[in-house]
């Protein structure tokens, strides 16, 4: 065979070899992919594939949300907002107990976390949703975090406020696309504390409906006689549930509300659990009362010198009452208290007087404030002037106003009460 006929001959031959690795190279590509779609269909709950591949209690979770979900919910009272309550299937849990109620925006939804490991109880939130991408993104989150997140799916119940022209929807398979590949409680926090970075809280068009949040996670506690409303970054003393519990079986007067006194803490690294821990980050300037800097006058009733200078109790005594105090203007305590308590007002909106309201609201209804002796609330990082929105100063200017007539209805609400705003 001549020479260059047997160059040739080689020349084809490689070529159909390299021809035949790149067809192996691309089919084991493919492969791989599909692979990895099915462990991604396979890991994430709404993904999954048929339903007889999912446990039962999977099913009935995906089919209470689906339930809720295409009622359409229902309309506050003033048809602005569509509430869609427990989510989640729910039992409604013990009446001799004490739950949370808190309430947050997708951007701060990665704060339920550190709330789950530090309260030992049921817990009610309520999620916001500004608009109808965020409504639907909001189902996708809390059905992932109850399959993801044992604690999440047998303490918390989540509900869903959005506006009343958004309807939030099941999510379909492109919906829930972006969380397929996560397969930890751990991992799906993180991925919202990342969502969160480009979801604006309060500023912006649309009203934070504060109020109308807190009452529907009130609404949320089932048969517990004791609720503990608190916004989403702030954290309870650890025992604090057992410990009320454990007052509360002694029996209480009806006519209290039990003052948590809160602060702010400089670093989150880690939160002190106990008031011995607590002392010591105040001593060195890591923790401070609560809105010292912005209004010292809305916690100044709490005494914080006074609960500080206690004197120093044995860790294993109960929870007690330290000092009993009557509400001054313009004081916003959180507390414990029955479900008996008034509402919060829910024409109070974004920042200024909403909570102000619903405590001079109690002062009027003949509450007193008992003061705990060792348990505490810690707000995650000290509160600053710079750190709110342009809007804020005429968002309170308009709540200052609406307070003034909140006021005048009060009288009318109480004519027989001896206290006055």
């Amino acid at each position: 065979m001549p020479t260059a006929v047997r160059c040739s001959f080689f020349r084809v031959v490689l070529v159909a070899l390299l021809l035949v690795a790149l067809l192996q190279l691309l089919y084991l590509s493919l492969l791989s992919n599909l692979h990895g779609q099915q462990q991604q269909r396979s890991a994430h709950p709404v993904l999954a594939g048929t339903p007889r591949a999912e446990p039962r209690w999977q099913r009935e979770q995906k089919d209470h949300l689906k339930s809720v979900l295409a009622s359409g919910g229902i309309l506050d009272a003033g048809g602005q907002y569509r509430i869609y309550r427990h989510l989640l299937a729910r039992d409604a849990g013990q009446s001799k107990d004490v739950a949370l109620a808190s309430h947050a925006s997708l951007s701060n939804l990665w704060h339920l976390q550190e709330l789950v490991q530090r309260w030992d109880g049921r817990i009610s939130l309520v999620l916001f949703a500004s608009s109808g991408a965020q409504a639907k993104l909001a189902a996708v989150l809390t059905y992932t975090l109850a399959q993801l997140c044992p604690s999440v799916r047998q303490r918390v119940s989540v509900h869903l406020v959005c506006q009343s022209g958004d309807t939030a929807v099941f999510p379909e398979q492109d919906d829930a696309a972006e969380f397929a590949h996560l397969q930890t409680c751990q991992a799906i926090f993180a991925k919202v504390a990342n969502l969160g970075t480009n979801i604006i809280n309060y500023a912006g068009n649309t009203s934070y409906p504060n109020n109308l949040l807190r009452n529907v996670a009130r609404g949320g506690t089932g048969s517990a006689a004791f609720v503990l409303v608190l916004d989403i970054d702030m954290v309870p003393s650890q025992g604090l549930r057992s410990g009320f519990l454990d007052l509360a079986d002694k029996g209480v007067d009806p006519h209290l509300v039990f003052v948590v006194p809160a602060f702010e803490i400089r670093h989150t690294r880690r939160l002190p659990g106990t008031k011995e821990e607590l002392l010591r980050l105040y001593q060195v300037g890591e923790v401070r009362a609560f809105y010292e800097e912005l209004c010292p006058r809305c916690q100044a009733p709490t005494n914080y010198s006074v609960w500080l200078n206690l004197p120093e109790k044995d860790p294993s005594r109960r929870l007690a009452v330290a000092y009993v105090v009557e509400w001054r203007d313009p004081w916003e305590p959180f507390y414990i208290g029955s479900k008996d308590v008034p509402a919060y007002d829910e024409r109070f909106k974004q920042y200024g007087f909403n909570r102000i309201s619903q405590a001079c609201e109690l002062n009027m209804a003949g509450f007193s404030f008992a003061v705990l002796d060792s348990a505490f609330l810690l707000h995650k990082g000290h509160k600053l002037p710079g750190d709110f929105h342009s809007q804020k100063e005429e968002e309170n200017k308009r709540n200052r106003l609406l307070f003034r007539g909140f006021k005048e209805e009060l009288k009318m609400k109480y004519p027989h009460s001896s206290r006055r705003c």
